[in-house]
C-alpha cells in the first residue's frame, strides 16, 4: 500500500474513533435527562468539548511514530489529501472528517504549509443527499391521521423511558396553541398542512427539545417543544415556541452546545437552516456540538468576505479594554480580541489567567448570558486592511502577539499569533447612553432588567462576572443582554460575599480607606451601587427589579444552592410562553 494512502487511512481512523466516542457521550444524554442527573450532564458537556484535541494529538502521535514526516514531503502530502478525499466518498460525515484532517496536518506542520495543496481550504466532498438509515425528519399529516393523533405521534415518537406527568393535558395545550396560530377553528388550514420534526431530541441543561416546522400551504412556521423533567420520574411539555425568532434564540451563540445524536450532522444543519435562515451554518454546527467544524466554516466565510469587501479593520467602538485590544470589520458582525502584552493597574492578572478564563467559558454552561468565542492561532490578514490607528495600537500593546510576513504574491500580511473572535454586540453602556439621550425610560427599564437577569442567571450557573461595569455587557440582535469580558470571571463558590461592617468610631467613618480587612476574594455587594447607580433613572429601575443584588445574603444563598446540588431553572425563552401547570 502506498504511504500516502496509509497516512490517509490513519487520519480517517482517528476521526472515526473521535466521532464514535462523541456519539457515545451524546447518546447517554437521554439517560441523564431521564434520571435528572444535571451534574452528570454538565460534566458530559465538558468531556465532549475536550475530546477533540485529545483525539487529534493521538492521531498526530500515531502518524509520527509510523512515518517519517520531516522534512515534509510535499508530493506525498498532496497525494495524502487526494487519497483522503477518495476515502470520504461514502462517508456520512465528510465535512467533519475534512476538518479533522486539517487539525492533524496543522498540529504536525508549520503555518507556511497551510495551503490548499495540503489542507481543505474549501470543502472537497459534497454533503448533499447523504444516505442514512435514520431519516433526517419525520412528517406528520393531520388530514390523514387526525389532528390529535398527529400531536400524539409527535410527543411520543422519541420513546423516552419515563412517562408524561399528564399527557392529555399537554396534548390539549399543544392543540389549543396550534389552533390559535393557524385559526383551524375557521378552517383556514391549507391542503398541504403537515408537521416535519427532526428525528432526534435536542438535549441541553435540564431540557429536551422537539424541533421541527409546521407547513401550511406556502407558509412555514418553525417550532420547538421543550420537555422538562419534574424530578419525580415524569416529564411534561413546558411551552410551544413558534416563529423564527423564538426558535433562533435556542441556537444562539450564548448557550451551551446541544447533545443531538444523528449519523448525518450536515442533514440536521440543513434542516435547522430552513428554520432559522438568519443563522449561519457555522453557528448551527457549533450549536449541535461540532464547534471545531464551526470554526472551519467560519474562517472560510470570513476569507470569502475579505475577498468581496474593501472596508478596513478598525478599533471597535466603545471604551478600550485594559486587557484586550478589540477591533472589527464594519461590514462583518464580529470583533477580534488580542491579549495585550501588559495590563495597567488595577488589573492584577497574567496572560495565562486570561487564557484560562476564556477556556472556562468555552467549557461552562453559558445559560444564554455569555458569548461563545472562536479561538484561533496564526491568523493571516492583509496588512493594507488595517487602519493606521489600529496598527499603532497593536504594535504598541500587543507586539508579542503579532508578526509580519510577505506572501507569494509579494503582499504584506499581518499574522495574529493568538486571537479570539466573538459576535459583535452593542455595548450596554452605549445602548443605555443612547436611551438616556432620547429620554426613553421604556428602553432603559428593559435594559436594566435584562442586565440584572443576566447577572442572576450567571450566578445560577456558578459564575460571578467579577467586573460588573455596563461596558462589559452587550446587547444582541434579539435584544438580550450578554456578558462578554471574561478576564475577571470566577466561580461564584470561590467568592466571599460580605456586608460592610459598621464603623466603630468617627475616625473610621471619615476614613478615605476601608477600616476593615479585605482579602483578595472578598466582595461587598453594597459597593455595586457606587458604580452602577449613578443615574437616577437607572437607579429607579435597578432598585425596582434587582435590589437584592446589593445584599450579601442574596449571594450567599446562591452559593448554598450550588453547594447543595440545587440546579436552578434558566429558560432560553420568556416566561410568558410557559404552559400554566
Amino acid at each position: 500500500m502506498a504511504i500516502s494512502k496509509e497516512i490517509a487511512e490513519k487520519i480517517l481512523k482517528g476521526f472515526d474513533k473521535h466521532f464514535s466516542i462523541f456519539n457515545e457521550i451524546t447518546t447517554q444524554a437521554q439517560q441523564r435527562f431521564e434520571a435528572a442527573d444535571w451534574g452528570a450532564e454538565r460534566q458530559a458537556s465538558i468531556q465532549r468539548i475536550k475530546l477533540y484535541d485529545k483525539r487529534v494529538d493521538e492521531t498526530v502521535a500515531v502518524i509520527k511514530n509510523k512515518f517519517e514526516l520531516y522534512p515534509m514531503n510535499g508530493a506525498i502530502w498532496t497525494k495524502v489529501k487526494t487519497d483522503f478525499i477518495l476515502l470520504l466518498q461514502d462517508h456520512q460525515q465528510p465535512e467533519l472528517a475534512e476538518t479533522y484532517f486539517n487539525s492533524v496536518f496543522c498540529r504536525a506542520f508549520t503555518r507556511e504549509l497551510y495551503t490548499s495543496s495540503y489542507i481543505f481550504v474549501r470543502n472537497a466532498v459534497s454533503t448533499d443527499y447523504i444516505h442514512s438509515d435514520v431519516p433526517t425528519y419525520e412528517a406528520y399529516y393531520p388530514a390523514n391521521t387526525g389532528f390529535y393523533k398527529s400531536i400524539t405521534n409527535i410527543l411520543t415518537h422519541f420513546k423516552l423511558e419515563i412517562p408524561y406527568e399528564n399527557f392529555n393535558r399537554d396534548k390539549r395545550y399543544i392543540a389549543k396553541s396550534i389552533c390559535n396560530i393557524f385559526k383551524l377553528g375557521n378552517r383556514t388550514a391549507e391542503l398541504n398542512f403537515q408537521y416535519q420534526v427532526i428525528n432526534a431530541l435536542f438535549y441541553r441543561n435540564k431540557a429536551a427539545y422537539i424541533v421541527g416546522k409546521a407547513v401550511n400551504g406556502h407558509d412555514v412556521y418553525p417550532f420547538a417543544i421543550p420537555l422538562l423533567n419534574n424530578e419525580k420520574g415524569q416529564i411534561y411539555t413546558d411551552a410551544l415556541l413558534v416563529g423564527e425568532d423564538s426558535v433562533s434564540q435556542l441556537f444562539g451563540f450564548s448557550y451551551a452546545y446541544f447533545m443531538v445524536k444523528h449519523p448525518v450532522p450536515s442533514a440536521v444543519v440543513d434542516f435547522l437552516k430552513s428554520l432559522v435562515p438568519r443563522r449561519k451554518r457555522e453557528g448551527l454546527y457549533s450549536a449541535i456540538g461540532y464547534q471545531k467544524h464551526g470554526k472551519t466554516d467560519f474562517y472560510r466565510g470570513f476569507l470569502h468576505h475579505l475577498d468581496y469587501s474593501d472596508d478596513n479593520l478598525i478599533l471597535a467602538p466603545g471604551i478600550p479594554g485594559m486587557v484586550m485590544s478589540v477591533f472589527t470589520l464594519p461590514s462583518y458582525p464580529y470583533v477580534f480580541k488580542v491579549i495585550r502584552d501588559y495590563f495597567a493597574p488595577p488589573k492584577d492578572i497574567t496572560r495565562k489567567q486570561v487564557e484560562d478564563t476564556y477556556q472556562l467559558v468555552k467549557q461552562h454552561d453559558r445559560v444564554g448570558r455569555m458569548a461563545d468565542m472562536l479561538e484561533y492561532s496564526s491568523v493571516v490578514l492583509p496588512l493594507y486592511r488595517f487602519t493606521e490607528e489600529l496598527l499603532d495600537d497593536l504594535k504598541e500593546t500587543c507586539d508579542s502577539s503579532i508578526s509580519f510576513i510577505t506572501d507569494d504574491q509579494g503582499v504584506e500580511q499581518l499574522v495574529l499569533e493568538h486571537v479570539y473572535i466573538e459576535r459583535r454586540m452593542v455595548p450596554l453602556n452605549m445602548a443605555l447612553a443612547e436611551a438616556q439621550n432620547k429620554d426613553d425610560e421604556g428602553t432603559i427599564e428593559f435594559l436594566i432588567k435584562s442586565f440584572g437577569d443576566a447577572i442572576k442567571e450567571l450566578s445560577a450557573a456558578n459564575i460571578f462576572p467579577g467586573d460588573l461595569l455596563y461596558k462589559n455587557f452587550g446587547v444582541t440582535r434579539l435584544e438580550r443582554v450578554v456578558f462578554y469580558d471574561y478576564d475577571e470571571i470566577v466561580y461564584l463558590t470561590d467568592c466571599n460575599f460580605r456586608k460592610i461592617p459598621e464603623p466603630r468610631t468617627t475616625q473610621e467613618l471619615m476614613s478615605a480607606e476601608p477600616w476593615y480587612s479585605v482579602a483578595k476574594n472578598d466582595i461587598f455587594p453594597e459597593e455595586f451601587a457606587r458604580f452602577l447607580l449613578g443615574n437616577d433613572t437607572i437607579k429607579k429601575f435597578f432598585m425596582k427589579y434587582h435590589a437584592d443584588l446589593l445584599d450579601a445574603d442574596y449571594w450567599i444563598q446562591k452559593q448554598d444552592n450550588i453547594k447543595n446540588g440545587i440546579f436552578e431553572d434558566v429558560f432560553p425563552y420568556p416566561q410568558k410562553y410557559r404552559m400554566h401547570r
